[in-house]
């Protein structure tokens, strides 16, 4: 049985895959059909060899159309907490990381909590990335979240207007 975190570890190659080959024109669909049939493909200690289950899929290819439908609002986010770096500067890996961290905070935060989105990615970036990664995620994605929690807030706690007539 696939884990959540499995899934975002496949989450993780897609995305490093379409950021080192970005196609396009070639449909996510097929890039999922032949991510699926790979060998290249990390696979989960107990994985059956027709592959995940279905739910397990499923997750992971919504979380990498979210990221892709939203990349440019997802890459501003990332630049806004990074003025200091252009995002094409990056490593390939902890760009990918940001953008499935930043997705899950802000556009399926009712998905997953905040602090399990923040410490997934510092372990995907600890994992696959170099040894700086899981610090510098956890700064960028934890600044991210606390902007967002704080403009949620704001938007929730808007005064009643006032009008002569009430």
């Amino acid at each position: 049985m696939s884990t959540r975190r499995q899934a975002r570890e496949w989450a993780l190659q897609l995305l490093f895959e379409f950021d080192q080959n970005p196609e396009p024109e070639t449909a996510p669909e097929s890039r999922f059909a032949a991510f699926w049939t790979s060998e290249l493909r990390l696979r989960a200690p107990d994985e059956p060899p027709e592959g995940p289950e279905p739910a397990a899929r499923a997750f992971v290819e919504d979380l990498v159309r979210g990221v892709l439908s939203h990349l440019s609002a997802i890459d501003r986010r990332i630049q806004e907490r990074c003025p200091n770096w252009k995002i094409e500067r990056l490593g390939s890996v902890e760009r990918s990381v940001l953008r499935l961290g930043v997705y899950e905070l802000v556009f399926a935060p009712e998905t997953t909590p905040a602090a399990v989105a923040i410490n997934e990615a510092v372990d995907l970036a600890k994992f696959f990335g170099s040894l700086q990664a899981g610090s510098f995620v956890n700064g960028v994605l934890d600044a991210v979240a606390r902007r967002e929690r704080d403009a949620r807030s704001r938007a929730r706690s808007k005064p009643e207007t006032w009008s002569p007539g009430s």
